[in-house]
């Protein structure tokens, strides 16, 4: 056996020992949640204030708005955020508003300056907000009727800070269906094997809920208005208050609408340099995470065995995590191109490690090594 072989070999090892404690962190959260759904949330229902900045008129943002006004919960609000009075989903919101009287939402307009516009539109909500408990969620996110009962409950435990939750995409174009397969066992299972190593300031932009009094002390939206990850800052910040994040039981879900190839590639590169500015030293492990890769490497150099029990562990716990946890089908009816991901995503990861220009919203940002954001040309 030559050096190559062996090295391909070991990286090999390493590559199926991470796809094992990802399978292993699916299933545990699989198992968790399914004993939680068991039981109906009991204790206090405090006051919720929902924060949903909005932005545009994406693919299924009216069924996303219209999910959280059929909230199963005895009190809470909606304060849907918007920068401009002429935006395209202020009419979509007023209709909901109408339509739904009895549901106590309101329409703010609020400009402004922050480099990143979402985090400077949820300072101007959380200010308008009357509940001590906050939840966040991007504007295409879709919830189930129990959504609140359960993922407000944690925060009944002093040590909690931020709870957070798992998401299935769905998307119309065959760009948009191959980035939501990856979303389902690629990123997913990253997030659930993030506790599992050490990872304590874990947080999606599907939900963030969290205590008025955390935020306060953390120094509010505005102390995150010039980061490109807010919900990561966020997260992390409240963590660093000695809190804790944990991941509910629910899973929501959003439309990727139709995006094509080029805005998915970009898309996966603005994640990655955000990753890579947020969190630089756990960028550089990426890679250990691409099992495909490993197996297709290892098959090209004669190492048939570990290829192929690498190609078998992705699938599984793609299967495992996409399908087991989130009940993203594709991820069982697609299952044997699921190490294909990890092609593109390898490809992902070398785009994201050179340069710092982002697009986000028809806008390109640059980022400082801090994950600080700015326009280009500012």
């Amino acid at each position: 056996m030559n050096w190559l072989s062996l090295i391909l070999l070991v990286a090999g090892a390493v590559a199926l020992a991470y796809q094992a404690v990802a399978l292993l962190a699916a299933v545990v959260h699989a198992g968790k949640s399914r004993l939680r759904y068991a039981k109906t949330p009991g204790g206090s229902t405090p006051g919720v204030s929902i924060l949903k900045p909005v932005r545009g008129v994406d693919e299924g943002l009216k069924a996303a708005l219209e999910s959280h006004a059929r909230l199963d919960y005895p009190d809470f609000e909606i304060l849907f955020g918007v920068q401009d009075a002429d935006d395209a989903a202020v009419p979509v919101i007023r209709q909901l508003m109408a339509d739904r009287p009895d549901v106590e939402m309101r329409l703010v307009v609020a400009p402004t300056q922050a480099p990143n516009a979402k985090a400077g539109v949820l300072a101007a909500l959380s200010r308008e907000a009357r509940h001590d408990v906050l939840v966040v969620n991007d504007a295409d996110i879709s919830v189930p009727p129990e959504y609140l009962r359960r993922v407000a409950a944690p925060l009944e435990r002093a040590a909690t800070g931020v709870v957070t939750c798992l998401y299935r995409a769905a998307a119309q174009s065959p760009a948009g269906q191959w980035e939501a397969l990856g979303i389902a066992t690629d990123f997913i299972p990253s997030t659930l094997v993030a506790p599992l190593v050490g990872i304590r300031e874990f947080g999606l932009g599907s939900t963030l809920c969290f205590r008025r009094a955390d935020l306060e002390a953390m120094g509010g939206f505005e102390a995150i208005g010039e980061f490109i990850a807010d919900d990561y800052q966020l997260a992390k910040r409240i963590t660093a208050l000695g809190r804790r994040s944990s991941m509910s039981e629910v899973v929501v879900a959003t439309t990727l609408g139709a995006p094509d190839w080029r805005e998915v590639w970009r898309h996966q590169v603005r994640w990655a340099r955000t990753i890579r500015v947020s969190r630089g030293g756990g960028y550089l492990g990426l890679p250990v995470t691409h099992a495909g890769v490993w197996a297709i490497v290892n098959a090209a150099a004669g190492n048939w065995p570990m290829a192929l029990t690498l190609w078998v562990a992705r699938v599984a716990m793609g299967v495992a995590a996409g399908f087991g946890v989130l009940r993203h089908w594709p991820a069982l009816f697609a299952a044997p191109l699921i190490p294909l991901w990890d092609v593109w995503a390898f490809a992902v990861w070398l785009a994201g490690m050179s340069g710092r220009t982002v697009y986000w919203r028809g806008r390109r940002f640059r980022l400082d090594e801090d994950g600080r954001m700015a326009a280009e040309g500012e």
